[in-house]
């Protein structure tokens, strides 16, 4: 059984499958559909259709897939391995196909980094394949760099959209729960005038008060809510309600 190509295929799918740095992302049921699919189609007879094509040229070719190596340099040392001569047409076909079976395009963000480091190895007289594995872990570090830059961006806007929601509560505007700097209450304000503020309680939920001003810590309790979702469907209510006056 270690003899057969396709145990260290389905090795490689399970290696690169659990390399991900995060844990949601190795449980997502979509990524697992999509890695058993892999695992079911390397077990088939795969060869049938791509008579052309040895497990070492397959092997390489699907390392190649996610990254921008030049096709004619791809199909040159392709046919330099066992098997009948390969096209250029042959090359990227397969490698379409590959890339759609694993849903594994390349990120035209990578683009131009990809081709200076290939050529950059290739004058240095690197091997195909180490050039290829090269590939793989520059990609992998500048996808990580992508999600950390937009994860950053992400940050930016969300605390710019917080800071503008603050201002329009400041204002005396209308607006929706907005959380002010360096406090654990929510604040929103209707369209009547009134304003709200839900507080954090020990046992996780919240108290809904009647506030006459944002920094009034003795309005009436209204009501203590599970979560916010809850305490907004009881505002959009009671706002437009008749109120005692306390």
């Amino acid at each position: 059984m270690l003899d057969d190509d396709r145990f260290f295929e389905v090795r490689r799918l399970i290696f690169n499958h659990v390399r991900s740095p995060s844990l949601r992302h190795i449980r997502d049921p979509n990524t697992l559909d999509t890695l058993a699919r892999q695992i079911v189609r390397e077990c088939a007879s795969r060869q049938k259709l791509w008579d052309k094509w040895s497990e070492e040229r397959d092997r390489l070719i699907r390392m190649a897939a996610p990254s921008w190596v030049p096709l004619d340099e791809l199909r040159e040392y392709l046919n330099g391995l066992p098997g009948a001569a390969l096209t250029r047409t042959d090359v990227a076909q397969r490698l379409r196909a590959v890339q759609d079976e694993e849903h594994s395009w390349p990120d035209e963000r990578l683009q131009a980094g990809c081709v200076d480091l290939f050529k950059r190895e290739k004058s240095d007289g690197t091997a195909m394949p180490a050039i290829v594995w090269a590939l793989q872990e520059h990609i992998e570090q500048e996808e990580q760099r992508l999600r950390i830059e937009q994860e950053e961006r992400y940050r930016e806007w969300r605390e710019q959209d917080r800071l503008a929601r603050e201002q329009r509560l400041l204002s005396g505007a209308d607006c929706g729960w907005t959380q002010l700097r360096d406090t654990a209450d929510w604040h929103c304000r209707m369209k009547n005038g009134r304003t709200y503020r839900l507080a954090p309680t020990k046992d996780k939920r919240w108290t809904l008060h009647r506030v006459a001003a944002l920094d009034d810590q003795s309005g009436p309790v209204l009501g203590t809510y599970r979560g916010r979702g809850d305490a907004t469907k009881a505002v959009s209510q009671m706002a437009y309600q008749p109120e005692p006056r306390w």
